[in-house]
């Protein structure tokens, strides 16, 4: 393909012309620009981070974008992405995204030669990203990273946990069943779990805990728990393990409010509508993405080159599927 050829002009004046680099006059540019739309020409954006040492282009890691929280932190960062002039290469799949799978595509957006790369998959440990700090800039989103020359940004899921478990304190429940999911599984969801159990306690209560290998596991772990366990409240990880619960419910002939409390824990998306009115805890999910993005770009462009932690808060979402006790006289 030609471009010079067809606009009539030297390669050197393409080269300046499409890499934005040099001058080239209006009338040429604008000859170039048309004869490379009409052949069908687009950049090739390694070939141009050998001269640039950018090429533009962000490397995204997600677990799982069949969940929610993925699928929103894609999008939150795709348009902070566009918004700077930077395109987003994603790898994700469409469940969950095992630790060797997930190294290997870490690998694979390395080998592109991405400005920077967001990691968010749980399953990945710290100790797996550490050796590739030093080839690229990594952001963290939505887990805490203790790791040296890893920013993380990530909602603090301790406070969310606390926080909903102070709310069924207030409504007066005392026997509170919290699901906890396996730490191998989720930190996230771990952390979460840990936090409402240790909030329960320090109020002179004692939790009943369900372990669960995933979230998607609560529904089956409960449902062979339930009976006699004599709780009046159910503390899942997440929105969709509530909507199984309330779900296993009316399998039972019963509902929440009026015979357990249920609570979940994200808060966006179809599952935060008003029509479900679940109790539960919002995640900032679009701050998150947003500013690891913006973070992330800041060390690209050399504005900055300090890690970071950062701590977002969300907030508790009082829906109508948690009620105060009921008298049983």
């Amino acid at each position: 393909m030609d471009i010079a050829a067809e606009a009539g002009v030297s390669k050197s004046a393409v080269s300046r012309a499409l890499s934005g680099q040099g001058e080239v006059s209006a009338e040429a540019r604008e000859r170039i620009e048309r004869a490379a739309r009409e052949l069908g020409y687009v950049a090739n954006a390694m070939a141009r981070g050998l001269v640039s040492s950018r090429t533009k282009t962000v490397g995204v890691l997600l677990r799982d974008v069949t969940r929610p929280f993925y699928a929103w932190l894609q999008v939150a960062m795709q348009r902070a992405a566009e918004q700077r002039g930077y395109q987003l290469v994603t790898v994700t799949s469409a469940g969950d995204l095992e630790v060797a799978d997930a190294l290997q595509s870490l690998k694979n957006l390395v080998s592109l030669q991405v400005d920077g790369l967001v990691v968010s998959s749980a399953r990945l440990p710290s100790e797996e990203i550490v050796p590739f700090i030093d080839r690229v800039p990594i952001v963290v989103a939505g887990r805490r990273e203790t790791s040296r020359g890893i920013t993380s940004v990530f909602c603090d899921d301790a406070d969310g946990g606390s926080v909903l478990a102070d709310h069924l304190l207030r409504l007066g429940h005392q026997h509170i069943a919290v699901v906890l999911v396996d730490q191998s599984y989720s930190l996230s969801q771990y952390a979460r779990g840990v936090a409402m159990i240790d909030r329960i306690r320090a109020a002179g209560r004692t939790p009943v805990v369900w372990e669960a290998g995933s979230d998607r596991e609560a529904s089956r772990v409960i449902a062979s728990e339930l009976d006699g366990a004599g709780v009046t409240a159910i503390m899942c990880p997440t929105d969709a393990a509530a909507v199984d619960v309330l779900e296993l419910l009316r399998q039972r002939g019963e509902s929440a409010p009026e015979d357990f409390a249920v609570t979940g824990y994200d808060g966006f998306g179809p599952l935060s509508t008003p029509y479900l009115g679940l109790t539960t805890f919002r995640q900032p999910v679009e701050e998150i993405g947003r500013t690891s993005l913006d973070l992330l770009l800041d060390r690209v462009e050399g504005k900055t080159d300090q890690d970071r932690l950062v701590e977002l808060r969300g907030s508790l979402v009082e829906g109508r599927t948690a009620a105060g006790v009921r008298s049983t006289s």
